[in-house]
């Protein structure tokens, strides 16, 4: 959630670069203003109030000491008649106050001045690509096919135990699945992140806090009879650890990671480009969370992406890093990067993750603060990224890797999986 002390920093430059992620409803940012300034002459009245309630509840004593008792009574009905105002204003404060964050959380993160301007994926502003993309025979077959033909995923038996969009990984499929997570997780964890099992529900406030709801609501799986969400991304839990607390700055970084299944309904999503591991509604992956300090997030930023071009350069995947235009960023982040590895057997790029700055936004939801060296509150800085994503991994894996003889395993994955090739 945006603060308002950033929009009145410069109205017309919030307006400019909420436009940039070509959001709509600007007059919000000029309703989220006045509120303000109703707010803030709410608050002035208030105290203001209470400071005369304050002083002449020291003047009833003084006149019943000196025996004035009829002064004494008109003074404590004059305090009555006063908090019966107070409380209107009390109210009229709270009110004007609820109305203001209902406005602030209809508006998105404000971007990094950095962010390429356009409207869809096709403007994002691509920043590195390798040079060595893979060229198959002919007879090459997608990851669908070649996960039949050596009984590594089962979509058929999938689709029947759940529904479309799910799938069933067995034999060498489910180790090369297990090894990629133990090897992401084995990464990350040599990196300096504490691992963490989350839960995979989580209630209203966790969602609200990362800018899941209202933003993803129709996204995400719903347990109507307990009020909880299954998660979309471990980001969320794990995010949520410190919600509501004020940390000490020579605490932070606060590093973790996490594996989790992930769900998403993927509603409207059809046609050949989601067939097989392309987009499904339960997936794997490892996260990487950071909470740091707000000088110090963009450094982390570029850290978090050296990470992931790590791991996909140890599995010897092509890929390309892609900084997002402002039109297919998402509600919550000020800047992201995307993973996208290249697919030879379908000849596109799948995009395997997202690296992203929340800036303030989150923990400004969230209520996670830390304490300077000045014992000064200031709000932390949050990072996630996809550390990775598996279904597109082993999709990419699959079809990139294949021989005659079979499918090549990265040197980096044998020792997890026990064999050269499957």
């Amino acid at each position: 959630m945006l603060l308002v002390s950033d929009i009145r920093a410069d109205i017309e430059l919030a307006k400019k670069r909420l436009a940039k992620k070509n959001f709509k409803e600007l007059e919000l940012v000029d309703k989220a203003v006045s509120l303000d300034d109703q707010r803030k002459a709410a608050q002035t009245t208030r105290d203001a109030l209470l400071a005369q309630r304050n002083e002449l509840s020291k003047k009833v004593g003084d006149y019943y000491k000196s025996g004035d008792k009829a002064g004494g009574d008109a003074l404590k009905a004059q305090i009555n008649e006063l908090k019966e105002t107070i409380s209107k204003e009390e109210d009229h404060f709270n009110e004007v106050t609820k109305q203001l964050e209902e406005v602030l959380v209809l508006l998105p993160n404000m971007p990094h001045e950095t962010v390429p301007t356009g409207n869809s994926a096709e403007e994002n502003e691509v920043v590195f690509t390798v040079t060595d993309i893979p060229t198959l025979s002919d007879d090459a077959l997608p990851h669908w096919d070649l996960a039949n033909k050596y009984g590594l995923i089962d979509f058929e038996t999938g689709a029947k135990i759940s529904g479309a969009g799910f799938v069933l990984f067995k034999g060498k499929g489910a180790l090369l699945q297990r090894s990629l997570i133990n090897f992401f997780l084995d990464e990350a964890t040599a990196a300096g992140y504490q691992e963490i099992v989350p839960p995979l529900l989580v209630n209203e406030a966790s969602a609200f806090g990362t800018g899941s709801l209202p933003d993803k609501e129709g996204q995400m799986y719903y347990v109507t009879e307990d009020d909880l969400y299954l998660i979309p991304t471990a980001e969320v839990p794990i995010t949520n650890i410190h919600r509501d607390e004020i940390l000490e700055e020579k605490d932070l970084p606060k590093k973790f990671t996490g594996y989790t299944p992930c769900f998403r309904r993927e509603a409207g999503s059809y046609g050949s480009h989601v067939r097989g591991l392309n987009r499904v509604h339960q997936f794997d992956k490892v996260e990487i969370v950071q909470i740091v300090h707000p000088d110090k997030s963009y450094q982390v930023l570029d850290e978090m992406v050296k990470h992931v071009e790590g791991l996909l350069k140890k599995l010897e995947l092509p890929y390309r890093i892609l900084r997002l235009c402002g039109g297919d960023m998402s509600f919550t982040s000020a800047l992201t990067y995307d993973f996208e590895v290249y697919s030879a057997a379908q000849k596109r790029w799948l995009e395997v993750s997202s690296v992203s700055n929340f800036e303030s936004f989150q923990t400004n939801r969230l209520k996670m603060r830390f304490k300077d060296e000045q014992n000064n509150k200031q709000l932390c800085h949050t990072l996630n990224g996809s550390a990775l994503a598996l279904a597109r991994i082993i999709a990419c894996l699959l079809e990139n890797n294949q021989t005659e003889e079979g499918i090549i395993i990265p040197e980096v994955l044998r020792s997890y999986m026990k064999c050269d090739t499957i």
